[in-house]
């Protein structure tokens, strides 16, 4: 035999094993790939938001980076983005509540309600201001757990509305939470019957307990199963934490309102969640 003959054996050898060894590794490469969903395209989709003041400093052009909503459409890349979300807004209603359009306070009002800024959406979309919105979502809550004061009545009503001729009441009627996002749904199911509304409870924060948070999500959780919408619970997802920001104010400027690190955590997470959901 050739002298070199068994050195070119040890050759063959050791690569005969190197490829038996990295043949599971191309398979499960390969059976990853095959599994990977493609990606989501939402080009041809109109999104609105409705919400407080975590939705409202991103602007109404969704555009400014203290707000979760900004980070959400460079991640989602909808055809349009548009917010209606007023800071101090509430789901729930008071006695002397009543339509207003108007209105544009940064402050609890009476009339600063998430069922205004459906008005206001209504109205933009008649006037063909506003493309009719494919994806609807609503990120309120806040205020109602924060404000126990100044709506009583908020969270008495654990399970959701009946919604038998609920949209017969009067906006002055509406003084639970769960009354309020029943019927501000319903609405908007009326109008948009072919949209997607996404219900987001509202985050940890620290003006007002974890209890009181996750009781105000409880209620719109449970809202949202009885009407068959999607609802992603934000107490849990994003990335405040009360127990941390107590400590230092890391993606809060002040506990309550995020800063642009906290916004673009919670818009990409968001956003994540709702391709999902799309899927």
């Amino acid at each position: 035999m050739p002298p070199h003959f068994f050195t070119m054996t040890n050759r063959f050898r050791h690569s005969f094993w190197a490829v038996l060894c990295f043949l599971p590794v191309c398979l499960s490469m390969k059976s990853d790939l095959r599994d990977e969903k493609p990606p989501v395209d939402n080009t041809a989709l109109h999104v609105v938001i409705l919400g407080d003041s975590n939705s409202s400093i991103g602007g109404d052009d969704c555009d400014r980076p203290e707000g979760w909503t900004k980070w959400f459409c460079e991640c989602f890349q909808p055809a349009s983005c548009h917010s209606y979300a007023r800071s101090g807004a509430t789901w729930t209603h008071t006695p002397n509540t009543v339509r207003d359009e108007l209105l544009n306070t940064s402050k609890l009002h009476n009339n600063n309600v998430v069922y205004n800024q459906v008005c206001r959406l209504l109205t933009a979309f008649r006037q063909g201001q506003q493309p009719k919105p494919d994806i609807i979502i609503i990120a309120a809550g806040t205020n109602d757990a924060w404000f126990a004061k100044r709506r009583p009545h908020a969270l008495n009503q654990k399970e959701a509305a009946d919604t038998t001729g609920l949209l017969q009441r009067q906006p002055s009627a509406l003084l639970t939470l769960s009354d309020a996002v029943c019927y501000n749904c319903l609405l908007l199911q009326r109008h948009f019957p072919e949209a997607c509304i996404v219900l987001l409870t509202p985050m940890q924060c620290t003006a007002t307990s974890e209890q009181r948070i996750k009781t105000t999500g409880d209620i719109i959780a449970n809202c949202a199963e009885a009407l068959r919408l999607p609802c992603i619970r934000q107490d849990s997802l994003c990335c405040l934490i009360r127990s941390d920001e107590l400590k230092q104010h890391r993606y809060t400027v002040d506990g309550i309102h995020t800063n642009a690190a906290g916004a673009e955590i919670n818009g990409q997470r968001l956003c994540e969640s709702i391709n999902g959901l799309l899927r």
